[in-house]
């Protein structure tokens, strides 16, 4: 006959926050062992794709963990992707250079009149 297991906390409803595996003790008794959540890594913020380099953590242990676990050596390192800077950094070279082109037609059309 198989041998029951009881949980070994308080609560006792088989939740998201409940989830055991059952392990042997040296003894040959069967026991619950806890399992913990798992952490999701951070996703960026323009594409929705996930930041690579960034360990998955639960909120708790993010909060303990050295910054170079957490973020990339990069401008917005652990917010958006390499992608999506370049991006960025690219439209804003394209709005200048669009700027100093008006400048040029303006002065242009200012020394015909």
């Amino acid at each position: 006959m198989v041998q029951r297991l009881t949980y070994r906390r308080r609560l006792c409803y088989n939740t998201k926050s409940n989830k055991v595996k059952v392990s042997k003790t040296p003894g040959g008794k069967n026991v619950f062992l806890y399992r913990k959540k798992n952490g999701s890594v951070p996703k960026c913020g323009d594409t929705g794709v996930t930041l690579k380099g960034i360990t998955p953590a639960r909120p708790r242990k993010l909060s303990k963990m050295t910054k170079r676990l957490k973020t990339v050596s990069r401008t917005y390192g652990g917010c958006l992707s390499a992608a999506a800077v370049r991006q960025r950094i690219i439209r804003a070279f394209l709005v200048e250079e669009q700027k100093i082109a008006n400048k040029i037609l303006k002065a242009k059309e200012a020394d015909k009149k």
